[in-house]
């Protein structure tokens, strides 16, 4: 139950966890996450990684984010303005969460929410809605809730507390990287090097990575709350056959969490807990996370489920204050996989740590190499998949257009979710109460996705002269073409150059360049691009191109020597085919030249004038 994919469930326990990705790396200049992942699965052993990391070794002052954060700066309030986010797209993402409050189609999606978002230190969008408690029961046969009275409701508030469900992975991940740092734990290692019992069946081939990155080869989940005691679980985990040979299968299973749970307990002497506290949130001064909240803060804790068979595998009615994965209830409320309880708040500050290399306020928790380790992406044998060190990757069923190979994250089955960017400096935490009254009442990551794609929107795109470029929008199947007047090259000398910045789902959007005789019949156009900021030129012979290209311009040039004599109709066409977008194309600056004569050149308003979008429009941010 802690864990969700793209689809919203999978696996047979009662809580439906499942998992799932979309989308592939688009390489940059340099190692990419996939290339670097795959050289230090061929080093192998924790001793060479902060040597091959970006970030150098622990302590390393690192970039100025990071010296910024080691002199104390804390996250602060402020505006949109302040952040470098636009206010109108901004409140957008307020707006998206709202609107899954109603039918989402039928019930709503959760019967509350807290959104929180934020660029570099300044939190710009930090809101509340609906409810955090609503439901006192739930009918099972009728389908129908039994709802509080108004005045007993109690409503939800920035600062209210939620069972984070599958974001627990991360903290838990955390805690490894730092037994990794202190020499404790070794990435390659196998798990029965550290946990004897972890044997049996082909369990003795599963290394601590494969844990990490749910390729152990374990099934994603099992029925430890139907045993009484803590013998009996330990046993039904030992007895745990792989269900395919570690490594040759993506699989995420919240059983890889807690048997690494029991790894960094074995090797610490000290509970899971403990370390979360100690390690993590005590240092951060996320004073509002824990495992097991105290009876105290009832009130401030969004309800969740009303837990009955056949739904539930246990019978506990309204869960209130207490963690609704059944499993880690079993297990005293403390799990590898499930039952952190945080606010948006505490989020944010776990964010901004992570982007500024391991430190917050002057107090580190990881060095810079060991959060690359963490948003590294390790999973280059299965495409889609991509999985840093707990931490998911490029994810666009939940990401949104926030989705780039640098984006980690998570989701949690409750409907909380977490997401980094670090080519935009920026974070969004969405909580929501999503199984409150029953979990069938939630399906997939429509809410994510929506406040992903807005927030994405929010962080401009800026062109070099300052003024609007040509955009294809973000709508999801969207497409439109952006035309030029016809013209008639004297030579074969003739190229078209301008300007575009891309982001699209990769295999599920592109953009285009074509070329027409009549208008009727078009054929691509091939062409080079080049980044602005340097580099060798790319080639797309297909005459199109897609996924990431880095927040970076780009310098487009197409030879035209087949229309040399011949009228000829030039078009950018864009297409997005997917459920999911990336922040969209951006031409600008377009003009067919040849030796000697300017054919075209939008700089000239007559020649401005003629261009025909469809689809498109001048946009300026």
């Amino acid at each position: 139950m802690a864990g969700e994919g793209r689809a919203g469930s999978a696996g047979g326990n009662p809580a439906g966890t499942g998992a799932g990705a979309d989308g592939g790396a688009q390489p940059g200049p340099g190692p990419s996450r996939r290339r670097l992942g795959a050289r230090l699965l061929a080093l192998g052993g924790v001793l060479v990684l902060h040597a091959a990391l970006p970030g150098g070794s622990a302590g390393a002052a690192g970039g100025p984010a990071e010296r910024r954060a080691l002199q104390g700066l804390r996250l602060r309030y402020g505006s949109a303005r302040q952040a470098g986010l636009l206010e109108r797209h901004l409140e957008g993402v307020a707006e998206e969460a709202r609107r899954f409050l109603g039918p989402s189609p039928e019930h709503p999606y959760y019967a509350g929410a807290v959104v929180l978002a934020g660029r570099g230190r300044t939190v710009a969008l930090h809101r509340a809605m609906g409810d955090a408690v609503r439901y006192a029961d739930y009918d099972g046969r009728t389908d129908r809730p039994k709802e509080l009275p108004a005045a007993d409701r109690i409503a939800m508030a920035e600062d209210t507390v939620f069972d984070l469900a599958s974001l627990s992975k991360l903290f838990t991940s955390i805690i490894a990287v730092q037994q990794m740092e202190r020499g404790r734990l070794e990435l390659e290692a196998p798990v029965d090097r550290y946990l004897p019992e972890f044997t049996g069946g082909g369990k003795e081939a599963v290394t601590v990575r494969q844990l990490l990155t749910h390729t152990s080869g374990l099934r994603s989940w099992a029925p430890f709350y139907q045993e009484s005691t803590r013998e009996g679980q330990l046993r039904l985990l030992w007895s745990v056959r792989p269900q395919d040979t570690p490594g040759t299968v993506y699989r995420y299973s919240d059983l890889n969490l807690i048997a690494l749970q029991l790894l960094l307990e074995r090797i610490t002497g000290r509970t899971l807990d403990a370390l979360v506290h100690d390690e993590i949130t005590a240092p951060l001064g996320m004073h509002r996370t824990r495992y097991n909240p105290p009876r105290a803060w009832r009130r401030s804790i969004a309800a969740t489920e009303v837990q009955r068979p056949p739904w539930s595998g246990l019978d506990r009615g309204l869960v209130w204050g207490e963690v609704h994965d059944e499993n880690a209830y079993a297990l005293g409320g403390v799990a590898g996989h499930a039952g952190v309880f945080g606010t948006a708040w505490d989020l944010a500050v776990l964010s901004r740590a992570l982007l500024d290399g391991g430190v917050y306020a002057g107090r580190r928790i990881l060095s810079p190499a060991s959060v690359e380790l963490l948003f590294t992406d390790y999973n280059t044998a299965f495409p889609g998949d991509d999985h840093g060190l707990g931490f998911e990757l490029y994810q666009h069923w939940y990401m949104g257009a926030l989705a780039t190979p640098h984006s980690a994250g998570h989701t949690g089955f409750t409907g909380t979710s977490l997401v980094l960017d670090p080519s935009t400096d920026s974070f969004l935490v969405l909580l929501g109460n999503s199984v409150h009254p029953v979990r069938t009442w939630r399906a997939g990551s429509a809410p994510r996705v929506a406040t992903g794609n807005r927030f994405a929107r929010a962080v401009p795109v800026r062109t070099k002269h300052g003024g609007p470029a040509w955009f294809s929008g973000m709508e999801t199947g969207g497409s439109g073409t952006l035309a030029l007047p016809p013209l008639t090259p004297a030579t074969d000398g003739a190229r078209l150059r301008c300007a575009v910045w891309w982001d699209t789902v990769p295999g599920a959007g592109a953009f285009h360049l074509e070329a027409s005789p009549d208008g009727t019949v078009w054929q691509p156009v091939p062409f080079s691009t080049v980044r602005t900021t340097g580099g060798t030129p790319e080639q797309w012979p297909e005459g199109s191109a897609g996924g990431w290209s880095g927040r970076i311009w780009h310098r487009l040039e197409a030879p035209l020597p087949t229309w040399a004599g011949r009228e000829v109709r030039l078009r950018f066409r864009h297409a997005s085919t997917g459920r999911y977008v990336g922040r969209g194309v951006y031409v600008d600056v377009i003009r067919v030249s040849e030796p000697r004569a300017l054919l075209f050149s939008e700089d000239r308003p007559r020649d401005a004038a003629r261009i025909e979008p469809a689809g498109w429009a001048r946009s300026s941010d």
